[in-house]
């Protein structure tokens, strides 16, 4: 059976992704996580010694279900597993093998739904409910939400800093949340 899939996506680093993951996963019970990390080969700007993804890097994505390694206090699948996550599933992989690391992810899931942090992934599955995360003041808009908004994937926005600013270069047939309003955003996810 195919769980429910909804993505958290964001219009940026650092919008609030990982927190509104974690409250919906208070809320839906019982319910998996999925973390993406689109690695890099000396793109982010540290030594690869540095960097906690590039020495993973290699032909195939990994993905890491077991909680030893997605236990880990302080990173994103820890605080999963803090909010409720029935299992976290990480995957690690390069930009081309997103769509691949993703499908392996997801044939592990054994919950009836998931809640998948990240936005590149949007091109390579069908999510049955997609939130656009954004922060404002809006810095910028990443390509892959961009795309993801050009091809209406995105069903939601939800302002995570502040009131909703409706003034934003974003879609406004979009039903809108906030903090305030995320029981109303819970209750339009298909469960």
């Amino acid at each position: 059976m195919k769980p429910r899939i909804v993505v958290v996506a964001g219009t940026g680093s650092n919008t609030g992704k990982t927190t509104l993951v974690c409250e919906l996963l208070r809320a839906l019970t019982g319910w998996e996580a999925i973390k993406v990390t689109r690695g890099h080969s000396r793109s982010c700007g540290r030594a690869p010694a540095t960097c906690c993804v590039s020495p993973l890097l290699g032909d195939k994505p990994i993905v890491l279900s077991h909680p030893s390694d997605t236990r880990v206090r302080g990173k994103d699948t820890g605080k999963y597993w803090d909010a409720g996550a029935s299992n976290v599933h990480w995957v690690i992989a390069k930009s081309d093998q997103v769509g691949a690391g993703i499908c392996e992810a997801l044939a592990r899931v054994r919950a009836p739904g998931v809640i998948v942090e990240g936005t590149s992934l949007l091109q390579h599955i069908d999510a049955d409910y997609a939130i656009l995360v954004v922060r404002t003041p809006l810095r910028e808009i990443k390509p892959s939400a961009r795309r993801a908004i050009d091809t209406g994937r995105i069903r939601a926005l939800y302002f995570s800093g502040n009131d909703p600013d409706h003034s934003l270069p974003l879609p406004t047939a979009l039903p809108v949340f906030s903090h305030s309003s995320l029981p109303t955003l819970i209750a339009q996810i298909p469960i």
